[in-house]
């Protein structure tokens, strides 16, 4: 093969840029170190050829690879500052987020009411009369426009206008101040007394009847319902407290408002069994007991009876003071009252089964609460029991709770052992006590103690807690 000049040229080689060298015999590559090729450095024809380093054998350092030549003179100067990026107004810039909210509008300022300037003002007796001016136009009764001073920003409510009390009592304060301020640079001591007695008159008469207008529950701070003295609201929230906790069932929850879940908290009523009525709590669903106190009832109004809780268990105080203590209906005041009534006929079903057994002595005052379906169920169930395993004497039943309301039954019964026919001897009150403590919820009572109620002897008070399920003696109760 021949070159472009006539010279034949060797395979494998390549003229001109970028050309291959000869590669050596292999013999060469592992003793002889690469040269460097002839004319290499000189300007020759292969200055410009690509060379190869090829890895040299063991023991053989390879060569140095050629440094381009370093310019002479001194190096160059390095700089203080780094060359500042100018603005090209061709293309177009884009302000940063710091920038954006710099540049936002600031947002407006919270509106504070300005104080009156009465409190600016020095006492009457110690102002000083000042050069007369040109009297102000009165305001009319145009609303201020947003800008100006007084008139709260866009966005926010006006402030709530004051009582009609302390209006009249701010107007009455400045026509004395006025009146007394001019009497005093105008008369002497002695001739502005009687004016003195009769401003103090007139002020003490639009004082008292300033005090009747503002509405009851918005000028005082006190805690009692109105119309009722605190003595007699808190005689009887100490009463209703009292009688709840000794009377409630141990896992009842109870709902009252703060006033009196604090009493009944006083009382030994736990904490974890009190639902606080307040804005956040709608109702006293969720509850077995609500204690109805004037707020309560004020804020409940019909739906207390008519919804929530439509029979009172107990009630305390009277007037504005009444306290009532409720059962709470789940599922609703006509489904209760419908169950209530129910309860009442399958009680004096029961009560007369009990009438007719032979093992059971009743006395005459407790045979029509017997008879009336007016005793609970649990009570019903229990002397049952007991009349299945020994004789008993019913001698009488609990009075009800003060101011309960009708169908709620009776939760006490006084008993003893009745001597059986024959020779044997009556069953003793510690034996029956240890039979009743055995029993299971809900027929365990809650109260078991011996008491001398007259010239018969001791005897066994039975009683139970509130509020008195419902259903016990239907047939599948």
């Amino acid at each position: 093969m021949q070159s472009h000049n006539g010279q034949p040229s060797r395979p494998g080689s390549m003229t001109g840029g970028g050309a291959v060298p000869d590669r050596p015999p292999d013999g060469q590559l592992a003793s002889e170190p690469l040269q460097q090729r002839a004319g290499a450095g000189d300007g020759g024809p292969a200055a410009d050829d690509a060379q190869i380093v090829l890895p040299a054998a063991a023991g053989h350092l390879p060569p140095d690879r050629p440094r381009p030549p370093e310019p002479p003179g001194p190096p160059p100067p390095i700089p203080d500052e780094l060359p500042r990026r100018h603005a090209d107004p061709s293309r177009p810039s884009v302000p940063s987020r710091l920038a954006q909210r710099r540049q936002a509008a600031p947002a407006p300022a919270p509106y504070v009411r300005p104080l009156p300037p009465e409190l600016f003002r020095p006492p009457w007796w110690q102002e000083r009369p000042g050069p007369a001016g040109p009297p102000r136009p009165s305001p009319g009764p145009s609303q201020p426009e947003p800008g100006q001073p007084g008139s709260p920003p866009s966005g926010q409510r006006p402030p709530r206008e004051p009582p009609r009390g302390s209006v009249l009592t701010t107007t009455l304060r400045l026509w004395l101040r006025r009146r007394l301020g001019g009497m005093r640079r105008s008369r002497p001591a002695r001739a502005r007394w009687p004016v003195v007695i009769v401003a103090g008159l007139v002020a003490a008469a639009v004082l008292a009847a300033t005090a009747t207008m503002v509405p009851p529950g918005r000028g005082g701070q006190g805690t009692g319902p109105p119309g009722a003295t605190p003595a007699l609201a808190a005689a009887a929230r100490q009463r209703a407290a009292a009688w709840v906790a000794g009377q409630a069932s141990p896992d009842a929850i109870v709902s009252c408002d703060p006033a009196m879940c604090a009493a009944l908290q006083a009382h030994g009523v736990p904490a974890g069994q009190l639902l606080v009525l307040t804005p956040a709590r709608a109702d006293p669903l969720g509850s077995d007991l609500v204690v109805a106190t004037a707020a309560v009832r004020g804020r409940f109004a019909a739906r207390l009876t008519g919804v929530y809780a439509p029979v009172t268990l107990a009630s305390f105080g009277s007037g504005a003071a009444r306290i009532e203590v409720r059962a709470v209906a789940p599922d609703g005041a006509a489904a209760y009252r419908a169950a209530l009534a129910a309860d009442a006929r399958a009680r004096a079903a029961a009560g007369a089964r009990l009438l007719r057994n032979r093992s059971v002595h009743v006395t005459a005052a407790a045979q029509p609460a017997l008879a009336g379906g007016e005793v609970d169920p649990r009570l019903l169930a229990v002397l049952a029991t007991l009349a299945g395993l020994h004789p008993l004497d019913i001698t009488g039943f609990g009075r009800p709770s003060p101011g309960a309301g009708a169908g709620v039954p009776l939760r006490s019964a006084d008993i003893a052992g009745a001597a059986p026919p024959g020779p044997g001897v009556p069953v003793s009150l510690a034996s029956l006590m240890t039979i009743l403590r055995a029993q299971r919820p809900p027929y365990r009572p809650s109260s078991l103690a011996i008491v001398r109620t007259g010239p018969a002897g001791p005897v066994l008070r039975i009683g139970y807690p509130v509020p008195s399920p419902l259903g016990l003696l239907a047939p599948g109760g």
